[in-house]
Protein backbone atom coordinates (compact mmCIF):
# COMPACT_ATOMS: atom_id res chain seq x y z
CA UNK A 1 0.00 0.00 0.00
CA UNK A 2 1.37 3.16 -1.11
CA UNK A 3 1.03 6.06 1.35
CA UNK A 4 0.73 9.57 -0.02
CA UNK A 5 2.62 12.79 0.60
CA UNK A 6 0.52 14.23 2.67
CA UNK A 7 -0.32 11.79 4.82
CA UNK A 8 3.59 10.78 5.08
CA UNK A 9 3.82 14.86 5.86
CA UNK A 10 0.60 14.35 8.80
CA UNK A 11 1.83 11.46 10.51
CA UNK A 12 5.58 12.93 10.72
CA UNK A 13 4.34 16.09 12.24
CA UNK A 14 2.49 14.30 14.78
CA UNK A 15 5.29 12.10 15.67
CA UNK A 16 7.38 15.48 15.97
CA UNK A 17 4.64 17.04 18.06
CA UNK A 18 4.41 14.42 20.11
CA UNK A 19 8.51 14.11 20.96
CA UNK A 20 8.53 17.98 21.86
CA UNK A 21 4.97 17.35 24.34
CA UNK A 22 6.81 14.53 25.78
CA UNK A 23 10.01 16.94 26.37
CA UNK A 24 8.29 19.62 27.83
CA UNK A 25 6.59 17.53 29.86
CA UNK A 26 9.73 15.62 31.03
CA UNK A 27 11.10 19.18 31.60
CA UNK A 28 8.77 20.56 34.04
CA UNK A 29 8.85 17.16 35.57
CA UNK A 30 12.73 17.02 35.97
CA UNK A 31 12.19 21.18 37.39
CA UNK A 32 9.48 20.41 39.46
CA UNK A 33 12.44 17.48 41.50
CA UNK A 34 15.20 20.04 41.54
CA UNK A 35 12.91 22.53 43.37
CA UNK A 36 10.98 19.98 45.53
CA UNK A 37 14.93 18.45 47.15
CA UNK A 38 14.70 15.44 44.56
CA UNK A 39 11.65 14.00 45.58
CA UNK A 40 11.19 10.90 43.41
CA UNK A 41 8.52 10.71 40.54
CA UNK A 42 6.09 8.48 41.90
CA UNK A 43 4.22 6.26 38.59
CA UNK A 44 1.25 5.22 40.76
CA UNK A 45 0.21 8.58 41.60
CA UNK A 46 1.35 10.58 38.25
CA UNK A 47 -1.08 7.35 36.52
CA UNK A 48 -3.92 7.28 38.81
CA UNK A 49 -3.97 11.31 39.15
CA UNK A 50 -4.28 11.63 35.25
CA UNK A 51 -7.39 8.68 34.88
CA UNK A 52 -9.25 9.95 38.15
CA UNK A 53 -11.76 12.86 38.37
CA UNK A 54 -10.94 16.63 38.62
CA UNK A 55 -12.54 19.98 39.29
CA UNK A 56 -9.97 21.09 36.72
CA UNK A 57 -9.59 20.00 32.80
CA UNK A 58 -5.70 20.05 33.07
CA UNK A 59 -3.47 20.82 30.00
CA UNK A 60 0.22 20.95 30.95
CA UNK A 61 2.20 21.88 33.93
CA UNK A 62 5.62 24.84 33.02
CA UNK A 63 7.30 25.17 35.90
CA UNK A 64 5.02 25.14 38.80
CA UNK A 65 2.55 26.84 36.94
CA UNK A 66 -0.34 24.95 35.94
CA UNK A 67 -2.57 25.60 32.82
CA UNK A 68 -5.68 24.37 32.80
CA UNK A 69 -9.47 25.33 32.29
CA UNK A 70 -11.11 26.21 35.26
CA UNK A 71 -15.26 24.14 36.17
CA UNK A 72 -17.59 25.14 38.53
CA UNK A 73 -17.65 24.02 42.16
CA UNK A 74 -21.22 23.36 43.66
CA UNK A 75 -21.62 22.22 46.67
CA UNK A 76 -23.93 22.41 50.03
CA UNK A 77 -23.13 22.89 53.39
CA UNK A 78 -25.25 22.80 56.94
CA UNK A 79 -23.77 26.25 57.83
CA UNK A 80 -23.63 28.15 54.27
CA UNK A 81 -26.05 26.84 52.40
CA UNK A 82 -25.48 26.42 48.50
CA UNK A 83 -22.04 28.07 47.70
CA UNK A 84 -21.23 28.20 44.19
CA UNK A 85 -17.86 29.02 42.47
CA UNK A 86 -15.22 28.41 39.90
CA UNK A 87 -12.66 25.97 40.67
CA UNK A 88 -9.55 28.42 40.58
CA UNK A 89 -10.35 29.96 43.72
CA UNK A 90 -8.43 26.93 45.31
CA UNK A 91 -5.76 27.53 43.17
CA UNK A 92 -4.95 23.88 42.67
CA UNK A 93 -4.99 23.58 46.85
CA UNK A 94 -2.80 26.42 47.71
CA UNK A 95 -5.79 28.26 48.60
CA UNK A 96 -8.70 28.34 50.98
CA UNK A 97 -11.82 29.98 49.76
CA UNK A 98 -15.04 30.35 52.07
CA UNK A 99 -14.02 27.94 54.50
CA UNK A 100 -13.83 25.32 51.65
CA UNK A 101 -10.19 23.63 50.59
CA UNK A 102 -9.05 21.00 47.64
CA UNK A 103 -7.55 18.46 49.64
CA UNK A 104 -3.84 17.99 47.92
CA UNK A 105 -2.89 14.72 49.81
CA UNK A 106 -4.25 12.02 52.57
CA UNK A 107 -7.34 9.99 53.01
CA UNK A 108 -9.50 13.52 51.06
CA UNK A 109 -7.22 13.53 48.21
CA UNK A 110 -9.11 14.79 45.52
CA UNK A 111 -12.06 15.88 47.43
CA UNK A 112 -13.59 19.46 49.05
CA UNK A 113 -13.30 20.17 52.90
CA UNK A 114 -15.21 22.47 54.91
CA UNK A 115 -13.49 24.29 57.56
CA UNK A 116 -15.44 24.12 60.69
CA UNK A 117 -14.93 26.65 63.11
CA UNK A 118 -13.59 24.05 65.74
CA UNK A 119 -10.80 23.51 63.09
CA UNK A 120 -12.11 20.46 62.38
CA UNK A 121 -13.14 19.62 58.57
CA UNK A 122 -16.32 18.27 56.62
CA UNK A 123 -17.37 16.70 53.53
CA UNK A 124 -20.36 19.18 51.94
CA UNK A 125 -22.68 17.76 49.47
CA UNK A 126 -20.65 18.25 46.33
CA UNK A 127 -22.75 18.00 42.93
CA UNK A 128 -19.72 20.29 41.35
CA UNK A 129 -19.25 19.88 37.57
CA UNK A 130 -16.24 18.06 37.56
CA UNK A 131 -14.20 16.91 34.14
CA UNK A 132 -16.08 13.75 33.80
CA UNK A 133 -19.29 15.04 34.46
CA UNK A 134 -18.52 18.32 31.62
CA UNK A 135 -17.17 15.54 29.26
CA UNK A 136 -20.51 13.64 29.92
CA UNK A 137 -22.87 16.48 29.19
CA UNK A 138 -20.40 17.60 26.01
CA UNK A 139 -20.28 14.14 25.14
CA UNK A 140 -24.03 13.55 25.41
CA UNK A 141 -24.33 16.78 23.50
CA UNK A 142 -22.70 14.72 20.21
CA UNK A 143 -25.05 12.28 20.65
CA UNK A 144 -27.76 14.58 20.37
CA UNK A 145 -27.02 16.08 17.78
CA UNK A 146 -25.90 13.15 15.36
CA UNK A 147 -28.75 11.18 16.57
CA UNK A 148 -31.31 13.98 15.91
CA UNK A 149 -29.46 15.39 12.46
CA UNK A 150 -29.33 11.80 10.91
CA UNK A 151 -33.32 11.38 12.22
CA UNK A 152 -34.13 14.20 10.40
CA UNK A 153 -32.39 13.71 7.15
CA UNK A 154 -34.33 10.01 7.25
CA UNK A 155 -37.41 12.14 7.37
CA UNK A 156 -36.73 14.72 4.82
CA UNK A 157 -34.87 12.62 2.31
CA UNK A 158 -37.02 9.49 2.85
CA UNK A 159 -35.68 6.64 0.30
CA UNK A 160 -32.84 8.59 -1.26
CA UNK A 161 -29.34 7.52 -1.20
CA UNK A 162 -27.50 8.65 2.13
CA UNK A 163 -25.43 11.75 1.70
CA UNK A 164 -22.93 13.93 4.36
CA UNK A 165 -23.06 13.06 8.07
CA UNK A 166 -25.93 10.55 7.10
CA UNK A 167 -23.93 8.26 5.15
CA UNK A 168 -20.94 7.84 7.56
CA UNK A 169 -22.87 6.88 10.25
CA UNK A 170 -25.85 4.23 8.85
CA UNK A 171 -23.48 1.58 8.52
CA UNK A 172 -22.95 1.68 12.15
CA UNK A 173 -26.62 2.16 12.65
CA UNK A 174 -26.95 -1.22 10.23
CA UNK A 175 -24.74 -3.09 11.97
CA UNK A 176 -26.24 -2.50 15.21
CA UNK A 177 -29.58 -3.35 13.89
CA UNK A 178 -28.57 -6.59 11.27
CA UNK A 179 -25.34 -7.99 13.78
CA UNK A 180 -26.28 -6.97 17.09
CA UNK A 181 -30.61 -6.50 17.78
CA UNK A 182 -31.70 -8.83 15.36
CA UNK A 183 -29.96 -12.21 15.91
CA UNK A 184 -29.98 -11.89 19.44
CA UNK A 185 -33.42 -11.05 20.01
CA UNK A 186 -35.63 -11.74 17.20
CA UNK A 187 -37.21 -10.32 14.18
CA UNK A 188 -40.07 -9.37 15.77
CA UNK A 189 -39.46 -7.97 18.94
CA UNK A 190 -35.86 -6.04 18.15
CA UNK A 191 -37.43 -2.69 16.99
CA UNK A 192 -38.34 -1.59 20.73
CA UNK A 193 -35.16 -1.71 21.98
CA UNK A 194 -33.15 -0.61 18.97
CA UNK A 195 -33.29 3.00 20.84
CA UNK A 196 -31.22 1.70 23.94
CA UNK A 197 -28.89 -0.34 21.85
CA UNK A 198 -28.10 2.62 19.54
CA UNK A 199 -27.97 5.23 22.52
CA UNK A 200 -25.38 3.32 24.44
CA UNK A 201 -23.25 2.26 21.48
CA UNK A 202 -22.71 5.71 20.58
CA UNK A 203 -21.98 6.71 23.93
CA UNK A 204 -19.47 4.22 24.97
CA UNK A 205 -17.68 4.48 21.77
CA UNK A 206 -17.79 8.65 21.23
CA UNK A 207 -16.66 8.42 25.07
CA UNK A 208 -13.81 5.96 24.39
CA UNK A 209 -12.68 7.92 21.78
CA UNK A 210 -12.78 11.54 23.45
CA UNK A 211 -10.77 9.79 25.99
CA UNK A 212 -7.84 9.22 23.60
CA UNK A 213 -7.83 13.50 23.34
CA UNK A 214 -5.23 14.46 25.05
CA UNK A 215 -7.12 17.96 25.94
CA UNK A 216 -10.29 19.72 26.12
CA UNK A 217 -12.78 18.23 25.43
CA UNK A 218 -11.69 15.29 25.90
CA UNK A 219 -9.07 13.33 27.74
CA UNK A 220 -11.78 12.54 30.58
CA UNK A 221 -12.36 9.12 31.72
CA UNK A 222 -16.01 8.63 31.65
CA UNK A 223 -16.38 5.48 30.30
CA UNK A 224 -13.11 4.18 32.95
CA UNK A 225 -15.35 5.67 35.64
CA UNK A 226 -17.12 2.97 37.48
CA UNK A 227 -20.01 5.43 38.49
CA UNK A 228 -20.74 5.56 34.80
CA UNK A 229 -20.69 1.80 34.36
CA UNK A 230 -22.61 1.00 37.04
CA UNK A 231 -25.56 2.99 35.60
CA UNK A 232 -25.04 2.07 32.36
CA UNK A 233 -25.53 -1.84 33.37
CA UNK A 234 -28.18 -0.58 35.68
CA UNK A 235 -30.36 0.55 32.36
CA UNK A 236 -29.86 -3.40 30.91
CA UNK A 237 -30.63 -4.65 34.10
CA UNK A 238 -33.92 -2.56 34.43
CA UNK A 239 -34.99 -3.31 30.97
CA UNK A 240 -34.52 -7.29 30.97
CA UNK A 241 -36.28 -7.52 34.29
CA UNK A 242 -39.16 -5.08 33.11
CA UNK A 243 -39.75 -7.11 29.98
CA UNK A 244 -38.79 -10.08 30.71
CA UNK A 245 -42.00 -12.47 29.90
CA UNK A 246 -43.24 -15.46 31.68
CA UNK A 247 -41.46 -18.07 30.41
CA UNK A 248 -37.82 -16.35 31.24
CA UNK A 249 -39.41 -16.11 35.16
CA UNK A 250 -39.92 -19.87 34.75
CA UNK A 251 -36.72 -20.84 33.61
CA UNK A 252 -35.46 -19.21 36.99
CA UNK A 253 -37.90 -20.08 39.18
CA UNK A 254 -38.79 -23.52 37.95
CA UNK A 255 -36.08 -24.78 35.20
CA UNK A 256 -37.79 -27.74 33.19
CA UNK A 257 -35.65 -30.40 33.02
CA UNK A 258 -33.92 -30.46 36.14
CA UNK A 259 -34.04 -32.86 38.66
CA UNK A 260 -36.96 -31.44 41.29
CA UNK A 261 -34.96 -32.15 44.29
CA UNK A 262 -32.53 -29.28 42.58
CA UNK A 263 -35.42 -26.84 43.08
CA UNK A 264 -36.93 -27.57 45.92
CA UNK A 265 -36.58 -26.93 49.62
CA UNK A 266 -34.73 -27.34 51.69
CA UNK A 267 -32.29 -26.60 49.21
CA UNK A 268 -32.84 -25.30 45.85
CA UNK A 269 -29.70 -25.00 44.50
CA UNK A 270 -30.48 -24.03 40.77
CA UNK A 271 -33.77 -20.93 41.61
CA UNK A 272 -30.75 -19.50 43.91
CA UNK A 273 -28.25 -19.81 41.30
CA UNK A 274 -30.28 -18.67 38.45
CA UNK A 275 -31.32 -15.96 40.49
CA UNK A 276 -28.08 -14.74 41.32
CA UNK A 277 -27.16 -14.98 37.63
CA UNK A 278 -29.83 -12.40 36.92
CA UNK A 279 -27.49 -9.71 39.09
CA UNK A 280 -24.34 -10.96 38.07
CA UNK A 281 -24.74 -10.26 34.38
CA UNK A 282 -25.04 -6.72 34.82
CA UNK A 283 -22.47 -6.76 37.25
CA UNK A 284 -19.99 -8.36 34.32
CA UNK A 285 -21.05 -5.64 32.33
CA UNK A 286 -19.94 -2.89 34.54
CA UNK A 287 -16.69 -4.62 35.33
CA UNK A 288 -15.67 -5.51 31.54
CA UNK A 289 -16.34 -2.07 30.56
CA UNK A 290 -14.50 -0.35 33.47
CA UNK A 291 -11.78 -2.60 33.56
CA UNK A 292 -10.74 -2.81 29.67
CA UNK A 293 -11.25 1.22 29.52
CA UNK A 294 -8.95 2.09 32.40
CA UNK A 295 -6.65 -0.78 32.14
CA UNK A 296 -5.79 0.82 28.57
CA UNK A 297 -5.21 4.28 30.04
CA UNK A 298 -2.78 2.78 32.47
CA UNK A 299 -0.62 1.22 29.71
CA UNK A 300 0.03 4.10 28.00
CA UNK A 301 0.86 6.26 30.79
CA UNK A 302 2.46 3.64 31.88
CA UNK A 303 4.87 4.20 29.18
CA UNK A 304 5.09 7.81 29.61
CA UNK A 305 6.01 7.10 33.06
CA UNK A 306 9.14 5.40 32.08
CA UNK A 307 10.09 8.44 30.45
CA UNK A 308 11.00 10.18 33.75
CA UNK A 309 11.72 7.17 35.90
CA UNK A 310 14.90 6.56 33.18
CA UNK A 311 15.09 10.44 33.65
CA UNK A 312 16.09 10.01 37.28
CA UNK A 313 18.82 7.69 36.56
CA UNK A 314 20.46 9.79 33.86
CA UNK A 315 18.75 12.75 32.16
CA UNK A 316 20.50 11.64 28.43
CA UNK A 317 18.54 8.48 28.73
CA UNK A 318 15.42 9.61 29.85
CA UNK A 319 15.40 12.04 26.67
CA UNK A 320 16.97 8.99 24.94
CA UNK A 321 14.15 6.67 25.84
CA UNK A 322 11.14 8.98 25.20
CA UNK A 323 11.49 8.21 21.30
CA UNK A 324 10.88 4.38 22.37
CA UNK A 325 8.39 5.11 25.05
CA UNK A 326 6.47 7.82 22.31
CA UNK A 327 6.63 4.85 19.54
CA UNK A 328 4.48 2.68 21.86
CA UNK A 329 2.39 5.62 22.70
CA UNK A 330 1.13 5.98 19.68
CA UNK A 331 1.00 2.13 18.62
CA UNK A 332 -0.98 1.81 21.94
CA UNK A 333 -3.35 5.02 21.00
CA UNK A 334 -4.07 3.14 16.98
CA UNK A 335 -5.08 -0.01 19.19
CA UNK A 336 -7.07 1.94 21.64
CA UNK A 337 -8.93 2.98 18.52
CA UNK A 338 -9.91 -0.73 18.09
CA UNK A 339 -10.88 -1.35 21.68
CA UNK A 340 -12.92 1.82 21.98
CA UNK A 341 -15.27 0.37 19.27
CA UNK A 342 -15.04 -3.20 20.47
CA UNK A 343 -16.44 -2.28 24.13
CA UNK A 344 -18.81 -0.31 22.62
CA UNK A 345 -20.20 -3.58 20.76
CA UNK A 346 -19.14 -5.76 23.42
CA UNK A 347 -21.68 -4.35 25.75
CA UNK A 348 -24.21 -3.32 23.34
CA UNK A 349 -24.11 -7.15 22.19
CA UNK A 350 -24.25 -8.35 25.58
CA UNK A 351 -27.12 -5.84 26.65
CA UNK A 352 -29.06 -7.37 23.22
CA UNK A 353 -28.41 -10.53 24.12
CA UNK A 354 -30.02 -10.13 27.97
CA UNK A 355 -32.65 -8.50 25.92
CA UNK A 356 -33.49 -11.80 24.01
CA UNK A 357 -33.23 -13.71 26.83
CA UNK A 358 -35.90 -12.18 28.57
CA UNK A 359 -38.51 -11.89 25.46
CA UNK A 360 -37.73 -15.50 24.47
CA UNK A 361 -40.83 -17.49 23.43
CA UNK A 362 -41.29 -21.14 24.34
CA UNK A 363 -40.15 -23.15 21.71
Amino acid sequence: MRISGNLRKRITSTFIATIIIVFSLFASESHTEDSTSHEKFNPGEYIFDHIGDSYYWNIIEISHTNISIPLPVILYSKQQGFVVFMSSKFEHGKSVYKNFQLVTEGDNKGKIVEILPDGSEALPFDVSITKNVAALLFSVFIILWLLISIGNSYKRRGNKAPKGLQSWLEPVILFVRDDIARPSIGEEKYEKFMPFLLTVFFFIWINNMLGLIPIAPGGANVTGNIAVTMVLAFFTFVITTINGNKIYWKHIINMPGVPFWLKLPPLPIMPIVELIGVFTKPFVLMIRLFANITAGHIIALGFLSLIFLFGEVNQVVGYGFSFVSVAFMIFMTFLELLVAFIQAYVFTFLSALYFGMAVEEHH
